[in-house]
């Protein structure tokens, strides 16, 4: 019997049943259908604590990408975290997950002109700037509003964080930022604008960084950096380096901690007045979630056997677009035999796979599978291809537990509801 509390100290198995905090993921899957997304607040809880304990001081501004269900907001709110947006549906996601606005940093390099004027009006801390003409259309919109824009710049320190190049984004060629080099420059024409309060420096480099030594090349670039702007007069008050520290996929992946980015980061800080953001999302949400799915047919073919589940691309489309791992184990341990096989989607498509080639719990049709660190990136990235409704999101703390987000119906999706 696999032991699951590396992944997640609240996920394991009871006499071969496997429950998440106090609760029977078997009986979730009864009760609420599969697919099923189930998550577990007290490892999101334990995860914003952590970043506090080892940044204290500092605003930890949970990325609403990675997961933007209000409810799990909430929990991380609760815990103290603002909120990292990228568009202004993720502002009234966080919104209404009860983040203060005081407390929501705005990244992305397409924010539309009805997103600043939503995110202005309701009293942001600040955008992080991504180029020269985003920062005129800020003045614009908020000399319109009779508003300042607090904003900092985005800049790119052509740092290699040695992750999937899909999810590096501090890289020269990569979209994200203005390069280094041309920040003072940036700054300079920022500082003349009437409608804008410059108040800070970001950076972000990638997601799912198994390494520290990135962050560390990164900061030391963006302190060198700050403390030129103080030379010319900038007055700033705020450091955002980003997120992306990476989460354990792999039973054998090695999952670097708050501490150790602090460890690496603070030595580049020493003597500079500031306020630390940081913006986590796969690190707060990814471990905390699984996503449960129903045995439809175990298919053999020539050399090859297929276990097709009722969970496809369309509830978690990592796999298909990055290749990526997502450890899988039975809901009911049997102890039964192992087999190599894929395990597959209902999908239409060659792509749709959860695993490909996995040695897996021998199962047949109707019993359950978990799909592991699934909380991040995972309904937030799903879709209705094939016509096929999203699952429902369960929420556990404790012996306790709600649905968060009800199973989708076919007439939701037509839209033959109001809504």
């Amino acid at each position: 019997m696999e032991n699951l509390k590396e992944f997640n100290p609240y996920l394991s198995y009871k006499g071969g049943t496997l429950y998440i905090e106090g609760v029977s993921v078997g009986e979730l899957a009864e009760r609420f259908g599969t697919p099923l997304y189930v998550y577990s607040a007290s490892y999101i809880r334990d995860r914003v604590r952590a970043y506090y304990e080892a940044f204290p001081g500092s605003l930890v501004c949970y990325a609403v990408k990675a997961n933007f269900n209000p409810e799990i907001i909430r929990v991380a709110g609760e815990e103290g975290a603002g909120a990292d947006i990228v568009s202004g549906g993720e502002l009234l996601f966080a919104l209404k997950g009860g983040i203060p606005p005081e407390k929501v940093v705005y990244a992305g390099v397409g924010k539309t002109e009805k997103e600043i004027e939503l995110a202005l009006e309701r009293g942001i801390l600040m955008f992080n700037v991504e180029s020269e003409e985003e920062l005129y259309i800020l003045d614009t919109v908020a000399s319109k509003l009779k508003k300042k824009a607090r904003i900092s710049i985005r800049v790119n320190p052509d740092v290699d964080p040695k992750t999937h190049p899909y999810i590096a984004t501090g890289l020269k060629k990569s979209k994200f930022g203005v390069d280094i080099e041309k920040a003072r420059e940036l700054f300079r024409r920022a500082k003349d604008l009437k409608n804008i309060e410059l108040v800070g420096l970001h950076c972000h480099i990638g997601s799912q960084i198994l390494e520290v030594s990135p962050y560390s090349e990164a900061v030391k670039k963006l302190a060198e950096l700050w403390r030129d702007l103080l030379r010319e007069g900038f007055e700033l008050r705020y450091m955002d380096v980003g997120g992306g520290l990476g989460i354990k996929y792999r039973p054998e992946d090695k999952e670097p901690t708050p501490k150790d980015l602090a460890k690496a980061v603070k030595p580049h800080l020493e003597g500079l007045e500031l306020t630390l953001i940081l913006e986590p999302g796969r690190s707060v949400v990814g471990n905390a979630g699984i996503l449960v799915t129903r045995v439809l047919f175990v298919k053999e073919k020539e050399r090859k056997r297929f276990i097709i589940v009722d969970a496809g691309m369309n509830d978690l489309i990592r796999p298909s677009i990055y290749d990526a791992y997502h450890h899988i184990v039975p809901v009911e341990d049997k102890g039964e035999g192992y087999t190599i096989a894929d395990v597959v989607g209902p999908i239409c498509e060659t792509g749709d796979f959860l695993a490909k080639d996995r040695r897996l719990k021998e199962v047949r049709r109707g019993d359950l599978l978990a799909v592991l660190s699934a909380g991040a990136y995972g309904f937030s990235m799903s879709s209705h291809y094939n016509g096929r409704p999203r699952p429902a999101e369960v929420l556990v703390e404790g012996d306790s537990y709600r649905v968060i987000r009800r199973r989708e119906t076919y007439e939701y999706i037509l839209y033959e509801k109001d809504y």
